[in-house]
C-alpha cells in the first residue's frame, strides 16, 4: 500500500512541476524529456532484470548444494547457542530455531528469495507458541528486527547491478557493506533487548558478539591505516578470495558427503530464471516512476534543498546524491533499488555517490515490507515496538554506511 502511494506521488508531483515549468517558464521540452526518460527507464529495468538471471541461478544452485551437503546445518549448529539466548521464549530444539538459522544464513549470503520462505516458516512456527495470536510476540519481534537490520556477508544483487552498469570492480563495496550492516544489526539487537529486558551481558552472547566485534574493529583499524589505493586493492582481493572460497567449499563438501553436486546445483539453479522474470515488472514500474519524478526536476529540487542545509552546517555534501536511496530504503526495497540504479546511471557507477548509495542499499533491509509480509503471513495486527526498533536499526545502518564510505572511497 505504501509503495502504491509513493508510485502515484511520483507521477502526480512530476506532472504538476512539469506543468508549472511549461506554463510559467515556457519549457516546451519538459514533457518530451519526461516521456523519453520513461521509455528508456523501462528498457533499463528489463535489461537489468535479465542480467540478474545468471547470478541468481548460480547462487540458488549453490544453496541447494549447501543444503544437501549439510553446510547450512553446520552453520545452524554454530549459531544455535546464541539464538537460544536471544530467543528465550522458544523451547530448545523447536523447529523455529532451525528455520531462523536458515533464514539468517540465506540473508547473510544475500539470497533474499531463498531467505523469505524460511523466514515465513520461522514466523509460522513462532506463531504456534504465541499466546496472543493478533499480537507480535517477543521472539517474533526480535526475529523481524534482525531481518530488517539485514546482516549481509555477500551483497550479491548490488554487485550484479554494479557489474551490469560497467563498474571497474563490482566487489569493492563488499567490505564496506559488511561493516555497515554489522552496525545496523548490533543496533537492532541492542534496541530489542532493551525493550524485552534480555541480558546481553551473558557468557554465550558476549562470546559471539565479542568475536564478531573484535573482527569488525580489527578490519576498521587496519583499513584506516592504509592509503586509499591500498584499501581498494586489499578490499578487492579479500572479497574475491572469500567469495570463491565459499563457492569451492560448498562444492567440495558436497562431493565429500557423496552428494550428486551437479544434479543438486541444477535443481536449485532452475529457480534462478523464474525469480529474475518475476522481478521485471516491479523494477520497470519503479524505474519509470523515478524517471518521471527526476526528469520533471522534482528530485533535483529535493536533493538541492538537503544539500544546501547540509552545506550550511559545514558538512561535506558529496554524499547527498545518495540520500534518495536512504530515504526510500525503509519504505520499499524495489524503490530503494530504483534510486540506487538511478544514482549509478546519473553520477557514474564508480562515482562516490554511487558507492555511498550501494553501501546504504546493503546496510539494512526494508522495514515496512518485512513487517507487512512476515507479520501479515500469520495474521498479526498489533506490531508493538517492532517498527520503532526496525527504524532505529535502519538509521544506524545509513549513518554507518555514509561514514564507512568516506573511509573507503572518499
Amino acid at each position: 500500500m505504501v509503495l502504491n502511494y509513493i508510485w502515484i506521488a511520483f507521477f502526480v508531483v512530476a506532472f504538476v512541476i512539469a506543468f508549472v515549468r511549461l506554463i510559467f517558464f515556457g519549457d516546451v521540452d519538459i514533457f518530451p524529456e519526461i516521456m523519453k526518460g520513461v521509455f528508456e527507464s523501462a528498457e533499463t529495468g528489463f535489461t537489468l532484470s535479465l542480467g540478474l538471471t545468471g547470478v541468481l541461478t548460480l547462487w540458488l544452485g549453490l544453496m541447494r548444494v549447501g543444503e544437501k551437503a549439510g553446510v547450512i546445518n553446520f552453520f545452524a549448529k554454530i549459531i544455535a547457542p546464541l539464538f537460544r539466548k536471544i530467543f528465550p521464549e522458544i523451547p530448545n530444539n523447536h523447529p523455529a530455531i532451525g528455520a531462523i538459522v536458515m533464514n539468517i544464513a540465506a540473508n547473510m549470503l544475500g539470497l533474499d528469495n531463498a531467505a523469505t520462505p524460511m523466514g515465513l516458516k520461522a514466523m509460522n512456527e513462532m506463531q504456534k507458541i504465541n499466546h496472543k495470536k493478533d499480537t507480535a510476540s517477543n521472539s517474533q519481534i526480535m526475529f523481524l528486527v534482525l531481518n530488517t537490520s539485514g546482516l549481509t556477508i555477500i551483497p550479491i544483487s548490488i554487485m550484479v547491478y554494479r557489474a551490469e552498469l560497467g563498474a571497474a570492480d563490482p566487489s569493492d563495496i563488499f567490505i564496506p557493506i559488511l561493516l555497515a550492516t554489522y552496525f545496523s544489526t548490533i543496533a537492532g539487537l541492542i534496541t530489542v533487548s532493551l525493550f524485552q529486558k534480555i541480558n546481553l551481558i551473558n557468557k554465550v552472547v558476549l562470546l559471539y558478539l565479542g568475536l564478531l566485534t573484535a573482527l569488525v574493529i580489527g578490519v576498521i583499524v587496519y583499513f584506516s591505516t592504509l592509503e586509499k589505493t591500498q584499501v581498494t586493492m586489499i578490499s578487492k582481493i579479500a572479497s574475491s578470495v572469500i567469495l570463491f572460497s565459499i563457492i569451492t567449499s560448498f562444492i567440495l563438501v558436497g562431493f565429500i558427503k557423496k552428494v550428486n553436486v551437479y544434479e543438486s546445483f541444477i535443481e536449485g539453479a532452475k529457480e534462478g530464471f523464474k525469480v529474475a522474470i518475476k522481478i521485471i515488472p516491479y523494477l520497470v514500474a519503479i524505474l519509470v516512476g523515478i524517471s518521471a519524478f527526476k526528469a520533471s526536476g522534482a528530485m533535483g529540487l529535493a536533493v538541492n534543498g538537503i544539500e544546501n542545509m547540509v552545506g550550511l552546517l559545514g558538512i561535506n555534501t558529496d554524499f547527498v546524491p545518495a540520500l534518495p536511496t536512504a530515504l526510500m530504503k525503509p519504505l520499499s526495497g524495489s524503490g530503494a533499488r530504483g534510486m540506487l540504479i538511478d544514482t549509478m546511471t546519473t553520477h557514474g557507477v564508480d562515482s562516490f555517490a554511487a558507492k555511498v548509495a550501494s553501501t546504504i542499499q546493503g546496510s539494512t533491509e526494508t522495514t515496512f515490507y518485512v513487517i507487512a509480509v512476515y507479520f501479515g503471513s500469520v495474521g498479526i495486527k498489533k506490531t508493538r515496538y517492532a517498527v520503532v526498533c526496525g527504524l532505529i536499526a535502519d538509521f544506524v545502518g545509513v549513518v554507518a554506511a555514509i561514514l564507512i564510505a568516506y573511509l573507503f572511497f572518499h
